[in-house]
Order: structure tokens, then C-alpha cells, then sequence
């Protein structure tokens, strides 16, 4: 199926050939012979209820450090010059990301937009498993010191991080004997307006961090991210250490939970995390790993993703 395909993403000159999820999605998407465009959301126009991007026509190619090719950038209309167009840009999931997705949903009734938009802002990677309570370790939401003092009081060792960051960064772990409670709280409040998630702590950790890769709400693939010797955060761009695993009764009891939730709201390739068996996070912005996974495994989830997204065209 000849596609023409705009890409939503930070800049592909940056990409790593060897990591990087979207560099195979595109990877895939080419030797289809679908046509690619990139862009980043602040290329994108709206007036008059038409949705525009000023992108560039690229090829990727696995050339280290020079991973696209562009041609001439020009202004295309989202709703009627591409077929499919992918959102990828990491986080911060700030304003700038949702109002970015408001300008896709006037969209996505015409362009096939995957991740749906809707669903994308509604579901915040930290907030959305709130959802499942009983498949999460202890959380806490909140940015009132008392509560957040209970929480601790009562599971003495605790993990507290931005409810909108990225790739483990700002993750904090607090043992019980920590005196450093009072000024990390005050770090955090006087950055940020947001709450912050509180998690009791799980030792289990150390055994790794699985990344399940969901499309359409069914188990693709997974890793285990490993930590570096006395680290908490396992994230691939922190240092920690990809892995083959299997999945636990435990994690297909996650996906089965929650993946007619994540089809409902057209996240068609989202990413869990999961530490012993407990739901942390469900990507679904720019969820990563499909690299690894395909190394590790021989699993090759781009090309399960695109077959996914060329099924829904052929029913639209």
C-alpha cells in the first residue's frame, strides 16, 4: 500500500539508528514505499478549522549520525495531503504537547492519527494506570505535604517523581532513615504547580523494569531493563541494561486488564512498565524498546504496528 506518512517527532537528525523506535517505524515504513514527511508541533498552523504543517520530505537511512535525508521543506494540509501521520515527540507532556493534540483531533476524523489524539491527552502516562489500582504498587497523587508524609509514615520507603517527566528523570527514592524528605518536596513544589506521584518502594527493582509493547491492546514484545548496581531508575537512557524475558501470569493479567481500555482510546502502540508483577506507567506518547525488543527476541513490532495501522485504513 503506497502511504504518504508525516511523522510527528523532535528532530531526526538526533536520532540514534541503533535505539530509537521511531527511526524503525519509519525504517519499516519505507521499505513498504510509503512516503515520509517530519515535522515538529511547532510547525503546525491552524486557522479556519484547516490544520497545517510545514515539513520536510525525508528518507532515513542507518547511517551513523546521519540518519534522514530531506528535501525541500513545504506546507501541507493535515486533513488531506497524508494518509497517516504518527505522533512521537518525547515528552514533556506540557501544554505545548496537548494543545498539539487539540490541533490533531480537528484532524483525525479525515487522517488516520496514531496515537488518536483524544486519547493521547486524556491519558497521561503516570495517571492513566489509575485507573487499575489493584495491578499498581501503593500510589500516592498529591502535592499536600501531610499526605504525603502519611503515605510515607506508613511504607517507610518510597520512590517520588514528576507526575509529567520522562525517561526516569527527577526520580527520587526516599528510605525511611532519609533526612532529605523536606528539601526534595520544596525542590518539587517550587518548579512545578503539579502534584507529584508517590510509589512505596519495590525491591523487586533490582531484578529489572519490563517493558511490555502493546499494539491495539495486545502484548507485542518485552525487555527487562536492568539497573546499574545500586540504582533505582532501569530506563535504557540512565544506563540501564536491556534483556530478554518472558511474560509472567502476572504481566499478561496487566495486558489483559487494561489493553480493551487502551483500544478503546485508539492507542494503538503503547508501552507498560512493570516491576514484579505491578503496573508503574503506560506510555503512549513516544513509548521505546522496539529496537531492543526485535534484538533480543527477533520480535519485529514495527512491522506488527504497520500492519496494525494499515488494517484500519483498509476499515475507515
Amino acid at each position: 500500500m503506497s502511504l504518504r506518512v508525516a511523522i510527528q517527532m523532535d528532530p531526526l537528525e538526533s536520532v540514534n539508528i541503533d535505539g530509537d523506535t521511531t527511526f524503525a517505524l519509519a525504517e519499516v515504513a519505507q521499505a513498504r514505499g510509503m512516503e515520509l514527511f517530519v515535522y515538529g508541533p511547532e510547525a503546525m498552523s491552524i486557522e479556519g478549522g484547516r490544520v497545517t504543517a510545514q515539513v520536510r520530505p525525508a528518507k532515513v537511512q542507518r547511517v551513523k549520525d546521519t540518519p534522514g535525508q530531506f528535501g525541500e521543506s513545504v506546507r501541507i494540509d493535515l486533513a488531506s495531503d497524508v494518509d497517516v501521520i504518527l505522533i512521537r515527540q518525547d515528552p514533556p507532556f506540557d501544554m505545548s504537547y496537548i494543545t498539539a493534540c487539540h490541533m490533531l483531533e480537528e484532524v483525525s476524523s479525515r487522517t488516520l492519527v496514531v496515537n488518536d489524539p483524544a486519547g493521547v491527552r486524556s491519558s497521561p502516562e503516570k495517571i492513566f494506570p489509575l485507573m487499575f489500582p489493584d495491578l499498581m504498587p501503593p500510589t500516592l497523587v498529591s502535592r499536600d505535604l501531610d499526605a504525603i508524609q502519611d503515605f510515607r509514615d506508613r511504607h517507610k520507603d518510597i520512590i517520588i517523581k514528576p507526575l509529567y517527566g520522562h525517561g526516569g528523570a527527577g526520580v527520587f527514592r526516599l528510605k525511611e532513615d532519609d533526612s532529605n524528605f523536606d528539601s526534595l518536596t520544596e525542590l518539587f513544589f517550587t518548579r512545578s504547580r503539579e502534584p507529584v506521584m508517590v510509589q512505596a518502594f519495590l525491591p523487586s527493582v533490582s531484578e529489572g523494569d519490563k517493558r511490555i509493547i502493546l499494539i491495539d491492546g495486545e502484548a507485542a514484545g518485552a525487555l527487562n531493563r536492568r539497573p546499574k548496581a545500586g540504582q533505582v531508575r532501569s530506563n535504557l537512557v540512565v544506563g540501564g541494561t536491556a534483556e530478554a524475558t518472558e511474560l509472567s501470569d502476572a504481566d499478561r493479567k496487566i495486558c489483559e486488564a487494561i489493553g480493551p481500555e487502551l483500544k478503546r482510546r485508539g492507542l494503538v502502540l503503547t508501552g507498560i512498565d512493570v516491576i514484579g508483577g505491578r503496573l508503574t506507567e503506560v506510555n503512549v506518547t513516544s513509548p521505546t524498546g522496539v529496537q531492543a525488543v526485535k534484538k533480543l527476541s527477533g520480535i519485529d513490532i514495527a512491522a506488527v504496528f504497520w500492519d496494525s495501522v494499515q488494517d484500519k485504513l483498509a476499515g475507515r
